[in-house]
């Protein structure tokens, strides 16, 4: 019994160390390859930074990288150019370049000359908006903003000198101003402001009717709003030369609008409408002046039909009719708006 219990406890060790080395042996090893592989992963999922563009939505965080490296440059803070010949002579190559670096750079020269040389690039004007309108599709974001706030000084600059130009530049800001883009969306929305602003409404109120019937309804709430802002400007005369009735019925459509900005927009200028329609003699007296030498209680009575009211019910299906005068009657009761003339 005693040799046999020797035996085994000799044998004891010995087992234990080919368990020991059987278990290491079953092991994975990780320690060697952990950084060669962590190494190769941020290498595939790090591209450069002034690579070929890059589709935003598959890179992630690494737009933001890409973005901080260009400087949004605010109108008032741009400085003159050294050399604006130079500068001329080189724009539409830098605007067409497939360096994005270079492209924002080009395109902040146009700001330039568009703010302190404007005379200087109208040879070349209509070149440099279609490069600028193909910087308004580029995906990447940097290159986009920059092109967004471009359009925002020619329409400073250039007014109704660009009117024969500008249907693409409307297309691209309408569409990115309807991006999920905050800055983005806020930048393309101040260039249409801009663009309501310095553009001849008599010009740029055609422009936008198309766009009131996009397929795309944050499209259409865009361009409602635009033409919103333009109509008013017209004035009076301007209204009453475009047509008010057709002024009413566009209003009319957007107002059951899918959309609560087209609604609202609507709202605001049947409002606007109603305002010169009610002011105006030359509208509310017109369809009396056929009665104008009738009895006194006629003509009178003629003049309580032309109303607003019925002036909609003899433009506008009932229905449309009445959708516009409750809202343009609830608006002036809550606010306590005048129309009396």
């Amino acid at each position: 019994m005693t040799t046999e219990a020797l035996r085994d406890l000799n044998s004891l060790p010995g087992s234990d160390r080919r368990n020991e080395s059987s278990n290491k042996a079953s092991l994975p090893k990780f320690t060697d390859n952990t950084d060669e592989n962590l190494d190769k992963l941020q290498r595939k999922s790090s591209p450069p930074l002034a690579s070929a563009p890059i589709k935003e939505e598959e890179i992630g965080n690494t737009v933001v990288e890409v973005v901080a490296e260009v400087e949004y440059i605010e109108s008032e803070h741009l400085t003159d150019l050294e050399n604006v010949d130079t500068c001329v002579s080189g724009l539409l190559a830098g605007l067409e370049s497939k360096d994005w670096v270079l492209v924002c750079e080009s395109l902040n020269n146009v700001r330039r000359l568009s703010i302190f040389h404007k005379e200087a690039m109208l040879d070349t004007l209509v070149n440099v908006i279609s490069l600028v309108e193909k910087s308004l599709k580029n995906p990447r974001s940097a290159v986009c903003k920059t092109a967004i706030m471009t359009s925002e000084d020619i329409f400073k600059a250039y007014g109704d000198h660009i009117i024969d130009s500008i249907d693409p530049l409307i297309v691209q800001l309408l569409l990115k101003s309807s991006q999920d883009k905050r800055f983005v969306c806020e930048a393309a929305e101040k260039a249409l402001v801009a663009m309501t602003t310095w553009i001849s409404p008599t010009l740029l109120v055609p422009k936008m009717l198309p766009h009131l019937k996009h397929r795309n309804p944050r499209i259409r709430a865009k361009a409602s709003m635009c033409f919103c802002r333009s109509v008013p400007r017209l004035g009076t005369e301007g209204i009453i030369a475009y047509g008010i009735d057709k002024l009413i019925q566009t209003a009319a459509v957007q107002l059951t609008d899918q959309l609560p900005e087209s609604r609202e927009a609507a709202r605001t200028l049947l409002l606007e409408l109603r305002v010169v329609y009610e002011k105006s003699p030359l509208l509310s007296t017109a369809t009396a002046e056929p009665k104008a030498e009738a009895a006194a209680e006629e003509s009178e009575q003629q003049l309580e039909m032309v109303t607003w009211e019925s002036y909609c019910l003899s433009k506008l299906s009932r229905l449309s009719a009445q959708a516009v005068t409750r809202v343009t009657q609830s608006i002036v009761a809550k606010q306590g708006i005048s129309v009396d003339s």
